[in-house]
């Protein structure tokens, strides 16, 4: 698998190295969705060819560039990977998506303008946003998961993102309103869109506790018995998918927070540290989240058994009451000549009489009893 992604990327390569030059013609216009070079926290002009961004911030010897990708094909990516000198292993991950929440340090294979020798993080981000009830039910969602991976080098920044929401241009233009932090280089950029995603999750949270919360009063009401046990379970596997999203982020924060990485300067660290803090908080809230839906699950369950054994307690009650005329009936249609006041003219009335006076009695004695 790796020698094929290896030979894919030299050709692609080789087929538009020529076509960065000229934008109107390249073949990656379906996926780049920017190509920005920033020096000292400012945006500089550039005509959104990403290898001419590159040589300009290597020949200046400060700034960086940041391109960002949305769904890139093997073969488009493929040209950037070679331009940056980017790892087969993470190369593959970035495309095919579905990855875990991680962190990883790979060797800069070279490139156009050198860099060889150098380090380059790669970072995975799940992305979270609430989809809501109405919508929830339609699709069968209620947290709407994509990715972010980030790729971040001492002068450059590439991020791919995968799914329909998670877009950075509002990040972006928040980090250009704030040139300080930027000016701190790639690092900023990453704890930026770390930030951010965290951010989403703690909104995502919210709305979860407001869903459980509503499940919860559903249940513990006067008819929570027959409460929608489907919206249950559909919250507890959407809880389920955001532990998987939130869970796994909370060591590579931390590596970034406090251990040494290439490109994270001791500066940006308790920046770090702080969503660090974040994921932390929110991993303790969704281990919450499900023991209190596993409770609500299991009360749930309970006052249905409850409200079975009342319907069947009623239903024998019943029963019991109109067994006593149907053998009062049984006994006098056996049609035996010899039957006590079978020729009495009062028989039929004083038979009628014992039975409603046999079943008042037993309906009385049940109701005092909590059965009917």
């Amino acid at each position: 698998m790796i020698h094929r992604l290896r030979r894919v990327i030299r050709s692609a390569y080789r087929r538009t190295v020529v076509d960065l030059s000229h934008p109107k013609r390249s073949p990656l216009g379906s996926s780049v969705v920017n190509c920005v070079v920033y020096e000292d926290g400012m945006r500089q002009p550039c005509d959104g060819n990403a290898a001419e961004a590159l040589r300009q911030v290597r020949k200046q010897g400060r700034g960086f560039v940041w391109i960002g990708l949305h769904e890139p094909t093997e073969v488009q990516f493929a040209v950037f990977a070679e331009l940056f000198g980017l790892h087969p292993l993470a190369v593959e991950d970035a495309v095919q998506a579905h990855q875990r929440p991680k962190i990883q340090r790979y060797e800069q294979r070279g490139g156009a303008g050198g860099g060889k020798g150098a380090e380059v993080l790669f970072t995975v981000v799940k992305t979270c946003r609430y989809v809501g009830n109405e919508e929830s039910y339609a699709g069968s969602e209620v947290v709407d998961t994509g990715e972010l991976m980030v790729f971040t080098g001492s002068d450059f920044v590439i991020t791919i993102r995968h799914g329909r929401h998670g877009s950075l241009g509002p990040l972006r233009e928040s980090l250009e309103g704030r040139p300080e932090q930027l000016a701190k280089g790639p690092a900023a950029v990453l704890h930026a869109i770390a930030d951010q995603a965290v951010d989403d999750y703690l909104a995502v949270a919210d709305a979860v506790q407001a869903d459980v919360d509503t499940v919860e009063t559903d249940v513990f009401t006067e008819h929570g018995g027959r409460a929608d046990a489907g919206r249950i379970y559909l919250l507890k596997r959407e809880l389920l998918e955001l532990k998987r999203a939130v869970g796994p982020l909370e060591r590579p924060m931390a590596m970034l927070a406090n251990s040494s990485q290439p490109g994270i300067e001791t500066g940006i660290q308790p920046y770090f540290r702080d969503v660090a803090d974040h994921v932390a908080r929110l991993n303790e809230q969704i281990v919450a989240y499900d023991a209190l839906l596993d409770s609500i699950l299991q009360a749930h369950l309970a006052q249905v058994t409850v409200a079975q054994n009342e319907d069947m307690r009623k239903i024998t009650a019943w029963a019991a009451i109109v067994a006593v005329p149907t053998m009062v009936c049984g006994v006098y249609g056996m049609n035996f000549d010899h039957m006590p006041e079978l020729r009495w003219t009062y028989g039929y009335p004083l038979v009628i009489g014992v039975m409603v006076t046999a079943c008042l009695v037993i309906h009385r004695s049940f109701r005092r009893n909590g059965w009917l």
